[in-house]
């Protein structure tokens, strides 16, 4: 028998002539039994209202007699997204069916774009649902007597829960369920009494729903157990499946002649006509691109070369100016754009229908992204989703392939969640002294609930208490690092100077330090790098949100500009734009590689590829899963080594250094170093000893891995870059007020010094040993890296003495053309040179292969 709430929502379904999907119907059935969860559904299927009206129907089932005039409910829905942009399609749809339905309910969002008007009215009543980001909620925990804001909070929905999960941001969401759990679980007789301590904030006896959304990743079950936390009973939790048969097809643009594409490079604007063609035959494009420099570039590549879109194109990416943002997406809503070139910033559900067409170009270096991107195009149950895919060298073609080949055998990467992630910890614990206050018993108690700190010791947690009271053991001389006092056992802010500054800096999203760009005349643009605008001088001119710009002045962390006439200008760059391959992407690349060394030639992009591959063979070797190839040369600059993992920049980045070090210790030598996604290159002046050293069962060991990573690198250095990041997150840095933020070279050196101090006289600093665990986990990926490790040392190294680079070895040696040197040419003039000097330029003949010395090694028997 369905409930009257089920029979109005399925009466709404028929208004608007929609089929309720089945998941919808087993999501509906599951959450109206009380269960917490979550839903796993591609972008497009319908999932807002999935887990949307099942809420709506539960409040019909409650309030039957009065849904449609009772008013002043509270807050009874709160709904967590990671973007922004995302709270305003999701607003509007759960709005028009509140509206359609009776329910005389406001739907409200509260993000760092909300007006300071919103923000007062929604203190004085709040809204039935509210939407809001985890930093949002984190400045809400921040307010005085905030349980009474969710006195009457029914569920909590996560949305893109994959984009938080293994992010502090989604660590802030665990501790903010802590919270929220612990004031849903609070005797409610308590209150009543009167009985409630300070500090032990009390609302009444109800069961807390939450329910996380993410698309397919290859960990959901971890997923929905992270975001539950440790003490939700199992018994309790759903795992609903949407298993909707997504339609997408996907297509590589090949170019016309693949012996003429470039073998390395990173904008693929050769191949614009293809791209423009596909463009002309859509009706709405969005052309994604993986880096906001590319984005400049792609954008003012087509004005320049295909005018009449001029006034139909548009840019987003995360630096724009926030109204230039919105326009384009209101402009994609109201079908006034036919082209967007676009950055992640448009990855999630953002709901434009118009959109039948997306274009990847480059490859997005991991299976999940390109299906969020592909999602973007028929953006809506039963439509088709269309995706093409643009090589932005000859090899990336085989990427291609393999996106193919995982997406159709559903191998998804998986996210690793944070772990003890201490800066994120003294934020929170500094947010509830700001507030109210909190009980250091019950706070650890709560916290150890989360996934993230659930193996939290005790003496770690007292070690963080005396650090936001008193330094710790190190500042406790510097009045600006006693933050909290303890009145009673009560931790509690009462600096209002400190409850100021906290409440700014509340957030785990760290970057370079940004300068916004404005017109002379007013108006502004958006934000760039400090460093980047450091490098200019007046007169200069540069190409940022697509139009050309002179650059005039900066005054208070402000960069003014006029328009420029200039055809040619800088375009600028941002830090951490390239990503590295995915560990699931590179093992599917590895087998297509294993195909084409064993002739099998199933895919289009395969085919094509022959050409490429025929000449590796020729010039060097086609190595099998079995196979390990090493490429050795020599040239004007030196003596090369090669060597091809296909394990991604950041294991390559770790492995290069480490073997590197092994070498050394046979021959002392100064190496120089480039890698990019398919394998590595070492540069010396003279001659390296690498059949010694593939002699030694150790070369490849994972024996002494760690010792040897911190031989071989500056773990220090790198401790320290990720020392800065966290000492942000944990307010040990104050980045300064709205347009008075302190210059990056200041905040360095504060880093820098306080990273000094507390290696000599505070070892055992938690924030310091956290700095090193993440400069393994995340800037060597230490994991990885130690299962390639393993990979190789069982396979055969095939050891290859060649006269020239290969088309494996080009792109490498074009990405050692980033190492610092004087110089006076350009990149591209530099490219041209190496690829005259060894004749692989794009209309050269290939000559017939030399080769001086070949050798197979095998790991056992050398």
């Amino acid at each position: 028998m369905i409930s009257a709430g089920q029979k109005v929502i399925q009466q709404w379904y028929k208004q608007k002539n929609w089929k309720q999907f089945p998941f919808q119907k087993e999501m509906e059935e599951v959450y109206l039994s009380g269960y917490s969860g979550l839903l796993n559904a591609p972008t497009g299927s319908g999932k807002t209202y999935a887990l949307f009206l099942p809420f709506l129907a539960d409040y019909i089932n409650k309030n039957p007699d009065t849904y449609q005039t009772q008013k002043n409910n509270g807050l009874l829905m709160l709904w967590i997204t990671p973007l922004r942009a995302l709270t305003n399609d999701i607003r509007k749809a759960m709005q028009e069916a509140c509206d359609e339905i009776g329910l005389p309910w406001r739907i409200m969002t509260r993000t760092g774009d909300t007006s300071a008007a919103d923000k007062a009215a929604l203190k004085k009543k709040l809204p039935e649902v509210l939407l809001t980001t985890p930093e949002s909620l984190h400045l809400m925990l921040a307010q005085k007597e905030y349980a009474k804001v969710f006195k009457g909070l029914q569920v909590l929905v996560c949305d893109e829960w994959h984009e938080l999960l293994g992010t502090k941001r989604g660590v802030q969401v665990e501790l903010g369920l802590t919270r929220l759990k612990g004031l849903a679980a609070a005797d409610k007789e308590q209150l009543i009494a009167g009985s409630k301590q300070e500090g032990q904030l009390s609302t009444a006896n109800r069961k807390l729903k939450i329910w996380g959304i993410s698309a397919t990743i290859g960990n959901l079950e971890q997923a929905a157990e992270v975001l539950l936390g440790n003490d939700f009973p199992p018994e309790q939790v759903k795992m609903v499946r949407a298993n909707v048969d997504k339609k997408l097809l996907i297509e590589s643009v090949i170019p016309e002649s693949i012996e003429n594409y470039s073998w390395a490079g990173h904008i693929g604007v050769k191949l614009l006509p293809q791209v423009m063609d596909i463009v002309a035959k859509s009706k709405t494009t969005l052309i994604f691109t993986n880096t906001r420099s590319q984005s400049e570039i792609w954008y003012h590549a087509i004005i320049d070369n295909y005018p009449e879109y001029a006034g139909i194109m548009a840019m987003h990416h995360g630096s724009l100016d926030n109204e230039l943002r919105n326009w384009v997406e209101q402009a994609l809503h109201a079908e006034a754009l036919k082209l967007v070139v676009c950055t992640s910033s448009l990855d999630l559900g953002v709901d434009f229908r118009p959109v039948d067409t997306v274009i990847q170009v480059g490859s997005p270096k991991g299976v999940a992204r390109f299906m969020q991107r592909a999602g973007r195009s028929g953006h809506h149950p039963g439509a088709i989703s269309k995706a093409y895919y643009v090589p932005t060298h000859s090899l990336e073609l085989l990427e291609g392939a393999a996106l193919k080949s995982a997406i159709k055998k559903g191998v998804f990467e998986s996210r690793d969640p944070m772990l003890l992630t201490y800066d994120v910890l003294i934020q929170y614990m500094v947010t509830l002294a700001v507030s109210d206050g909190f009980r250091a018993d019950d706070l650890y108690q709560e916290i150890k609930t989360s996934f993230a700190f659930a193996d939290l010791r005790r003496e770690e947690f007292n070690q963080l208490l005396d650090f936001i009271v008193n330094g710790g053991k190190t500042l406790a001389q510097y009045d600006e690092f006693l933050k909290v006092e303890v009145e009673n056992g009560l931790f509690k802010v009462n600096s209002r100077r400190v409850a100021m500054r906290h409440r700014l800096s509340i957030g785990t999203i760290t970057s370079e330090l940004s300068i916004r760009v404005k017109w002379l005349s007013g108006g502004s643009l958006g934000t760039l790098e400090e460093g980047f605008i450091a490098k200019l001088k007046p007169g200069n001119t540069f190409w940022f949100a697509g139009r050309s710009l002179e650059f005039v002045k900066v005054k208070d962390m402000t960069a003014y500009v006029k328009k420029s006439k200039a055809q040619k200008g800088l375009i600028p760059s941002w830090a951490g734009g390239r990503m590295p391959l995915s560990s699931q992407l590179s093992a599917v690349f590895r087998d297509k590689l294993d195909e084409v060394a064993n002739g099998i030639e199933t895919d289009i992009e395969v085919k094509e590829l022959k050409p490429l591959f025929d000449l590796q063979a020729k010039l060097s070797h086609l190595p099998q899963s079995h196979e390990f190839l090493i490429e050795s040369f020599e040239s004007r600059e030196g003596h090369h080594l090669i060597f091809y993992p296909f394990e991604g920049r950041l294991v390559h980045e770790g492995m290069a250094s480490l073997l590197a070090y092994r070498i050394s210790r046979i021959k002392p030598a100064s190496f120089s170093i480039a890698m990019n996604d398919y394998g590595f290159e070492l540069l010396t002046d003279e001659d390296i000893p690498i059949e010694e050293a593939l002699e030694d069962v150790a070369f490849f060991s994972i024996e002494n891995l760690i010792e040897d990573i911190q031989h071989s690198l500056n773990a220090n250095e790198m401790a320290r870059r990720k020392f800065r990041d966290i000492a942000h997150i944990g307010g040990l840095i104050f980045t300064g007020y709205p347009g008075q933020q302190i210059k990056n070279k200041h905040l360095q050196a504060s880093t820098s010094l306080l990273f000094e101090v507390f290696n000599e006289y505070e070892p055992d600093n938690l924030l310091v040993r956290q700095a090193y665990n993440e400069a393994l986990a995340f800037q060597l990926e230490e994991f990885r890296l130690r299962a390639a490790l393993q990979r190789i040392s069982s396979q055969n190294i095939i050891l290859k003495t060649i006269e020239r680079p290969t088309p494996f070895s080009f792109p490498i040696m074009v990405d050692s053309l980033g190492r610092e040197r004087l110089t006076t040419e350009s990149l591209e003039d530099r490219i041209a040179r190496m690829a005259r000097q060894y004749d692989v330029d794009d209309n050269a003949e290939r000559p017939a292969p030399r080769s001086r010395k070949t050798g197979i090694l095998r790991k056992k028997g050398f």
